[in-house]
């Protein structure tokens, strides 16, 4: 189910040097990932199926089932997180929300559509997100394919100014 935003009239945009950044954060998350897939993967091949320390890694199937795995890890991780509220924890530290153009958080399918889009943006070296530059609504390729919109949110409230109110 699909739930609606608040402080839309207080959102614009996302610029490019906002989107790298929240990319690099999340970068550093998606390897953590992967070394924690890939220890239990090792751990798998190496003490459950009793491969020698050889052997792990060496054919053709844990190769590919490995790569599988990391793949759909990274998949899991930014299509659960856009569609649970908008925002990877890179993106939370960059202000960063993923949503549809009415304000409303994104659906599965969105977001699937969005990760995949977003492989391919970086597969031609980053032309996807450089297209932000040329966009009149800053819209990358993910946002433009996927019918959603990336914006920055406001900053929260001081103590002082949730005071006042």
């Amino acid at each position: 189910m699909q739930r609606r935003f608040d402080q839309l009239d207080n959102v614009w945009p996302a610029t490019l040097g906002r989107r790298l950044g929240a990319m690099v954060y999340d970068g550093f998350l998606i390897v953590a990932i992967w070394i924690a897939v890939t220890v239990a993967h090792v751990a798998l091949f190496r003490y459950v199926l009793g491969q020698s320390a050889d052997e792990v890694g060496a054919t053709l199937f844990s190769v590919v089932t490995l790569r599988l795995l990391l793949v759909l890890s990274a998949f899991f991780f930014f299509t659960y997180s856009w569609t649970r509220g908008g925002m990877t924890l890179g993106m939370q530290a960059w202000r960063l929300r993923v949503q549809t153009p009415q304000g409303y958080s994104i659906t599965w399918r969105q977001s699937a559509v969005r990760c995949l889009t977003a492989w391919v943006s970086l597969a031609v070296f980053g032309l996807g997100y450089w297209w932000v530059l040329f966009d009149g609504e800053r819209r990358s390729w993910p946002d433009i394919v996927s019918g959603t919109r990336t914006v920055v949110q406001p900053k929260p409230a001081s103590r002082k100014q949730r005071a006042k109110q």
